[in-house]
């Protein structure tokens, strides 16, 4: 890590990138926020980075996914930034065992060299933050700013579609499959996938649809849904589950709790640090035990609402975090 900001720069120009990645619409929603809790912000698109003035710090969101082809790319692209600006990087996706052999030890070395370039690092979780030293990453300071999540009052429940329901892009690990069994176990005949298949992936969402089918599952596939289409899908899920293999930080956990839903979560360190952050917004279950949840879940449809507004730590409460953040690295 690079020398900290001076004390004139504790607010740095804020990169975001076009497109509907998750990682980029979070980064836009923060932005937004931070602009007005410090109106004076100025927030860049990567085709106006060249016209900034080398020196000028620069917080960006980074995952490998984003910036590059390949971990290797995106390494290059980096670093190109860091050698013009300090540069601060709020990590996502951190790399982690469900990476595979191949993926794994590229992916740590492009985390390791953002944030051996970086002159600040922040993650969305404690966990995230814990993974960086396990994985060999990165041992020193790091920042956490949780998700937020941005809740309404739900109003009148509509009638639940008797489903059970996975949100977010659809890819190995994420937790479909747990999701399935233990809808079959529990005699659920439906499972709705909301949203699409991850880039490269369409091929295991079509396998997944034929293993539902021979267990006796209908599966329904949304694709990508607008922001108001998506909300009323989520409302109607009878049984709303968690079930990653492995998780950074969940944006899918984030947006059931934002509209109203308290989701069956399989515990994990992650899942556990949500829960504490958010009490009574989500229902935590041993793996062993989600069938039985499931069960009781759509029996008792109650329990899957949790009828609490405003949720903890919204977009209001990120942006203040981020500022005080750059302000204590000037100090």
């Amino acid at each position: 890590m690079t020398a900290s900001m001076s004390e004139a720069d504790a607010t740095p120009v804020i990169l975001v990138q076009p497109g509907t990645h998750g990682v980029a619409v979070y980064a836009r929603e923060i932005a937004v926020e931070v602009r007005r809790a410090s109106p004076g912000t100025r927030v860049v698109t990567p085709d106006a980075i060249a016209e900034l003035v080398p020196g000028i710090p620069v917080h960006a969101h980074v995952t490998d996914r984003l910036w590059g082809a390949s971990p290797e790319e995106a390494t290059e692209r980096v670093r190109e930034l860091a050698r013009r600006h300090p540069l601060l990087v709020t990590l996502h996706d951190v790399p982690q065992s469900s990476d595979g052999p191949r993926n794994l030890p590229r992916r740590r070395a492009f985390y390791r060299a953002v944030t051996e370039a970086a002159v600040g690092v922040a993650v969305n979780s404690a966990h995230e933050r814990s993974l960086l030293r396990e994985e060999g990453v990165w041992t020193g300071p790091v920042e956490v700013v949780p998700l937020p999540v941005e809740s309404s009052p739900v109003g009148e429940r509509p009638v639940p579609d008797a489903s059970v329901g996975v949100l977010g892009y659809f890819y190995p690990g994420k937790g479909h499959d747990e999701a399935l069994a233990a809808a079959a176990e529990a005699g659920l005949n439906r499972l709705t996938v909301l949203g699409r298949a991850s880039d490269g992936h369409a091929d295991d969402l079509s396998a997944f649809v034929g293993r539902a089918a021979a267990a006796g599952v209908a599966v329904e596939v949304t694709g990508w849904l607008d922001e108001a289409d998506m909300a009323s899908r989520v409302r109607r899920i009878a049984v709303p589950v968690i079930a990653h293999r492995h998780v950074s930080a969940s944006g899918s956990l984030a947006s059931w709790i934002g509209w109203g839903r308290r989701p069956l979560a399989v515990r994990n360190r992650y899942v556990d640090e949500m829960a504490a952050l958010r009490p009574g917004t989500v229902s935590t279950v041993d793996e062993a035990g989600l069938a039985d949840a499931v069960a009781s879940a759509q029996a008792t449809g109650d329990s899957t609402w949790h009828g609490i507004h405003p949720v903890p730590f919204g977009r209001t409460d990120a942006a203040r975090a981020y500022l005080d953040w750059w302000g204590a690295l000037t100090a």
